[in-house]
């Protein structure tokens, strides 16, 4: 039984090689296919001097290359970044720079927009381009970074063979960067028990089998889309890759790849119930998920509606623990505001101020323990130290205490168990299934040079949860009118900050109220502007 994410290939290739492990477009992959291609990204990696543990960043959108050096880069021993392929220059320098990525592999085109971040990057040592060639003024920009060697794709899948380096269940495999409360996003530390204990309980309760077909749509650096990848491969499932471009392109990749299951957020679902859907998905579609947010009960009614034979699960997850909660599609009709229970494997508590457990009824905090809890945040132990505490149930006999994942979430227990999300603790703006930081909004306005204060905040909106609402103050002197200000700030912002964290509104005051402290009093703002 495989221990580590990359031998479910390995186990499904020995088992039955044939079987559809990857489809893109109009290529495919077999689980033979994907095993050779993995295993030669693993000789790639080693020959590039790849360190056991060593950070590979993948910058790309989901395609056949991209989920084989994810697991290629397990295979070597090494751990791997899976970048959003959304994010721009700023946010992607921060993450190879934070978790000293040694390799680096992306697209000509992408490599293109960074090229001017090169020496930036000290920690890094190769960059792979999959394209079949680079152009002269990429290698022209990349000989700035003289110590950072350039490959092709090709290049790296010709390399001889490699001994990869020895690694155990417990070991770091990927660090997934997920916005915090407060500046840069977090790198979250995953090992393989994690994924594979994820894995195991996910396809336990979606009773996923070899037969399932999977359609791909999250971010591979989301938890969730990543979690579609070892999930199905746990059970030799295939798995269909889609970046889709409008809702109305999913529902035909439904129907052309026959696909059984479909993950999604919010804001998607809340877009597919508007369209029509072809009959022939009925028949096809095992099930559904929903994810990053509280799907609306107009929307579970609507998709129950179009499909009457489709298992619907409502889950709850945190990028600390994968997957936390899921309601079975037999509650959903009787609680559709509910996240459901544990899934397998965990135990959610509720807990109070004081450290105890929560009755019925009574809001507390959800804690996660069990397998699925991460290692913690890389290079970051003061944020560890806040989220990652010894769970509130254990053996005090214990000479190691357990460590939980405190969420910040506020949930509640009804009196027959199932768990229902009431707020978060903290500022942070949850928009088309993403966690937005405000700081990290606010900073990017600040760095404009335009203004003097900055407050971002989400804004409910029905359809993708929260929009982005920044309202800033100028710079001293300024002369600048406020609709000439608010223009200047959103050109800046739509170079500096991907789609998701582009403010939906931006609002120009003179002044800004402040709190005793002397801080700008949000919920001030919230009253007046929300």
């Amino acid at each position: 039984m495989a221990d580590l994410i990359h031998e479910l290939i390995i186990d499904s290739a020995k088992s039955d090689g044939d079987r559809p492990a990857l489809l893109f477009r109009d290529s495919s992959l077999s689980y033979s296919q994907l095993l050779d291609m993995i295993q030669r990204v693993s000789n790639g990696l080693l020959t590039a001097g790849v360190s056991a543990g060593e950070r590979v960043a993948v910058y790309l959108p989901k395609q056949l290359e991209t989920v084989a050096t994810l697991f290629g880069a397990s295979f070597a021993g090494a751990s791997f970044v899976p970048v959003n392929p959304a994010l721009k220059p700023r946010q992607v320098t921060y993450i190879l720079n934070h978790c000293q990525t040694g390799v680096l592999v992306t697209s000509q085109q992408r490599l293109e927009q960074l090229a001017d971040q090169v020496t930036d990057w000290p920690e890094l040592h190769t960059i792979v381009v999959i394209d079949e060639a680079v152009s002269d003024a990429v290698v022209g920009q990349i000989r700035r970074a003289p110590w950072i060697r350039l490959d092709t794709w090709n290049g790296l899948l010709s390399a001889p063979w490699k001994q990869p380096h020895r690694r155990i269940d417990g070991d770091m495999v990927a660090i997934l960067y997920t916005s915090g409360s407060t500046g840069n996003p977090k790198g979250v530390v995953l090992s393989h028990r994690n994924m594979m204990a994820g894995a195991r309980s996910v396809s336990q309760y979606l009773e996923n089998t070899r037969e399932d077909r999977v359609l791909a749509v999250l971010p591979l650096s989301f938890d969730a889309g990543l979690s579609q990848l070892t999930t199905a491969f746990c059970v030799g499932a295939s798995v269909t890759l889609m970046d889709y471009l409008l809702p109305r392109d999913v529902l035909k990749a439904l129907v052309h790849y026959r696909i059984t299951g479909l993950g999604a957020v919010p804001s998607l679902w809340n877009q597919l119930v508007q369209l029509e859907w072809p009959p022939e998905i009925v028949g096809t579609l095992r099930y559904i998920t929903n994810t990053g947010g509280a799907m609306p009960v107009a929307t579970t009614t609507a998709l129950q509606q179009r499909l009457p034979r489709t298992s619907i699960y409502l889950m709850y997850g945190l990028t600390e623990a994968f997957r936390s909660t899921y309601l079975p599609p037999d509650q959903v009709s009787i609680r559709p505001r509910s996240i459901g229970k544990a899934i397998p494997n965990a135990e959610i508590l509720v807990i109070n101020e004081a450290g105890e457990l929560c009755g019925p009824n009574e809001p507390g905090e959800l804690v996660h323990r069990g397998a699925l809890v991460a290692l913690g945040y890389w290079n970051d132990p003061e944020k560890t130290a806040e989220r990652f505490k010894p769970s509130p149930v254990q053996d005090n006999n214990l000479p190691v205490p357990e460590l939980a994942v405190w969420s910040g979430d506020q949930v509640m227990l009804d009196e027959d168990g199932y768990l229902y999300f009431v707020n978060r603790k903290d500022d942070m703006i949850k928009t088309s299934g993403y966690r937005v930081s405000p700081t990290e909004i606010e900073e990017v306005a600040y760095s404009s040079g335009l203004v003097a204060g900055a407050a971002a905040m989400g804004v409910p909106h029905p359809q993708l949860g929260q929009t982005i609402l920044l309202i800033v103050t100028p710079v001293e002197g300024s002369t600048a009118e406020h609709e000439t200000l608010r223009q200047e700030l959103i050109d800046y912002c739509r170079r500096e900050l991907p789609g998701f964290m582009q403010p939906a509104q931006i609002v120009v005051r003179d002044s800004m109220p402040h709190n005793q402290n002397g801080k700008i009093d949000r919920r001030a703002l919230a009253k007046e502007h929300c």
